[in-house]
């Protein structure tokens, strides 16, 4: 069995991990990163596919807004944003049609003073007993889709209060780009930054045991097929929700000694969002040449009642591409299915947007997914706030006896969960906090 010890171990090379370890070797201190996979990222995943001048990306793929952590990384690492110019289409009473600026009266109807004074509620109820008077039908429409969708949760469980705080913030619902070259050029730049310090980064390494008390961690697994064992007096733990919240014994599950009593209300107050998202590659980008190229410069398109509802582009790039998204419930019922399955829910999804002028099945020539809610080390896409868990990100990122610290987007404390930019900006705050106790 290889042993050995370092100040600090890092459970997880996603961006939470690497920036807390890039933390740890500006400062000079040593740490071993710990990662499952045989890469780094995480949820974070470029695939270069030949021919194509973008990477397609199978997890994360956008930057919310213009976030410090993730542009000031960027200007580091020598790569630019793109800018993803917004003009969105919704499928309405059977045709495509430009989508009004619905998400405004959404907000407008969110920000009355009474909303929610008697205490949360799941957003489904939120969603009748409150927007429902005050919108437009196909408001109502856009927000069931943008809470399964883009907040990846099941209506019927997510935090109303959680929502209406996300989508009412400044700036919320504005701009999107995305990093030149991918997310995976951007982690990499961090990791190879760690070259020359004290930070080493173990690959195909998966801990199954973490025994822990004040001032004390060790691990335990396999490495390269290995046993080997770890220790360090502190540890940062950058485990996705869904694994930490894996029943003993589950493939992907980390027996932790003591068990973790104190992150028990905390995990019961967030959930794993389940995405699917199927990236189709075509001929040629056929929709810029439907009805006269009205949807030449399209990048979303709306249909809210298909599984896959909603797809885009990869603009201000023109490649033949479109990405194919479902989140919270369609997307649960989706997983585990077969990828050939899937890509054909995808195209029939797009039929309902294009219809049979498209004729995108006799254009496809490749597609590329990866089921995160079935990848033992994911165990789905990001987190949600459920009813009644106003508290339970910031119980999540809270540490234990000083020993184990917690990061990953699900613990972000500065309005960035369920990005890159919070996993990043947990990741650094961990390793801040834990370099005032070593």
């Amino acid at each position: 069995m290889e042993s050995s010890s370092f100040d600090v171990l890092i459970l997880g090379a996603g961006a939470a991990g690497l920036a807390a370890a890039t933390e740890l070797a500006e400062a000079g201190r040593s740490a071993l990163v710990l990662e499952a996979r045989d890469r780094i990222g995480g949820r974070c995943w470029s695939h270069q596919a030949p021919g194509l001048p973008v990477p397609i990306e199978l997890g994360a793929e956008f930057i919310h807004g213009r976030p410090a952590a993730t542009i000031s990384l960027l200007r580091k690492a020598g790569m630019a944003a793109v800018d993803a110019p917004r003009n969105p289409w919704m499928v309405r009473r059977g045709k495509l049609e430009p989508r009004d600026n619905f998400f405004a009266e959404i907000q407008a109807a969110m920000r009355k003073p009474r909303l929610l004074e008697e205490g949360d509620a799941s957003f489904d109820a939120f969603l009748a007993r409150e927007l429902r008077p005050r919108i437009s039908e196909n408001a109502l429409a856009l927000a069931r889709m943008l809470v399964e969708g883009y907040d990846a949760a099941d209506p019927a469980r997510a935090s109303a209060r959680a929502i209406v705080e996300e989508w009412t913030n400044e700036g919320a619902g504005t701009l999107l780009s995305r990093p030149l070259g991918g997310y995976g050029a951007l982690l990499a730049f961090l990791a190879d930054g760690l070259a020359g310090s004290k930070v080493e980064i173990r690959l195909q390494t998966i801990v199954r045991a973490v025994r822990w008390q004040g001032g004390m961690v060790e691990m335990e697994g396999t490495s390269l097929g290995k046993a080997f064992h770890a220790a360090a007096s502190r540890a940062i733990i950058t485990l996705p929700l869904g694994v930490l919240q894996l029943p003993p014994g589950a493939p992907g599950a980390v027996r932790f000694t003591p068990a973790l009593k104190e992150k028990k209300a905390a995990l019961k107050g967030l959930a794993a969002g389940p995405v699917i998202k199927v990236a189709l590659r075509f001929r040629s980008a056929f929709w810029e040449a439907l009805d006269k190229g009205r949807y030449r410069d399209a990048t979303f398109f709306h249909s809210p009642r298909a599984v896959f509802r909603t797809f885009w582009t990869a603009l201000p790039v023109r490649v033949p591409l479109l990405i194919a998204w479902s989140g919270g419930p369609n997307a649960a019922r989706l997983s585990g299915a077969a990828t050939p399955d899937i890509v054909r829910q995808a195209l029939a999804s797009l039929q309902s947007v294009f219809g049979k002028r498209a004729r995108s099945g006799a254009q496809l020539t490749a597609a590329h997914l990866h089921d995160w809610q079935q990848d033992p080390f994911a165990r789905g896409a990001y987190g949600y706030v459920t009813v009644g868990g106003d508290r339970a990100r910031e119980a999540l990122a809270a540490n234990l006896k000083e020993t184990l610290y917690f990061a990953g987007e699900a613990t972000d404390l500065e309005g960035e969960a369920g990005t890159v930019a919070g996993a990043l900006q947990s990741g650094r705050r961990a390793a801040r906090e834990l370099m005032g106790k070593i």
